[in-house]
């Protein structure tokens, strides 16, 4: 849950917006952390919550009620589902499980697995330090700035999901496909 409140009351905002909105929310399946609070919120608010869930979890933590619960195999089949039934991506502040999920889709992006847009929710400046990290990599020859620059990031929740639903909008083209390469 982090250790500042503001997180976890962004998180239910975020639940609470998003069913507003009509947006279905697809997530991992528990109802613990910032995820699970932004799901009971959706829920709570009348919205559509979609979990997805691997089966070592499923008997590791506590499910909520919600609008349906997908148990799978594992991690790998999960991710590929959530990927699939999701329009766009928000991470929020979170641990390595959020940080690997985040780098996963984000990478699918750029190598072409999907055309989804992704987001950080930048909640009390919590991803500054990684920003800082992606723009050395950036200065660094790592990574191409095109890749960066199409990370949508915000600090303000209704701006990032009006920039999501914009670049839904436009067909969430990606600006940089990863090109063919060999060493000579």
């Amino acid at each position: 849950m982090g250790n500042s409140p503001v997180y976890a009351d962004t998180a239910a905002r975020l639940g609470r917006t998003i069913a507003d909105q009509g947006i279905t929310l697809v997530y991992g399946g528990g109802n613990v952390g910032l995820m699970g609070i932004v799901a009971e919120s959706a829920m709570k608010a009348g919205g559509k919550v979609i979990g997805i869930i691997p089966e070592v979890l499923f008997a590791l933590v506590e499910q909520q009620e919600l609008t349906e619960l997908l148990v799978v195999k594992d991690m790998h089949e999960r991710k590929a589902l959530m990927q699939k039934k999701a329009d766009a991506f928000i991470s929020l502040p979170g641990g390595i499980g959020t940080m690997e999920e985040l780098f996963e889709v984000w990478s699918w992006r750029y190598i072409g697995y999907h055309q989804k847009p992704v987001a950080l929710l930048n909640i009390e400046h919590y991803y500054d330090q990684l920003l800082s990290l992606l723009r050395h990599m950036v200065n660094e020859g790592f990574l191409h700035k095109e890749i960066y620059d199409d990370l949508i990031v915000d600090t303000d929740m209704d701006r990032l999901i009006e920039s999501l639903v914009a670049k839904i909008g436009k067909g969430a083209a990606v600006p940089f496909f990863k090109k063919p390469e060999r060493r000579s």
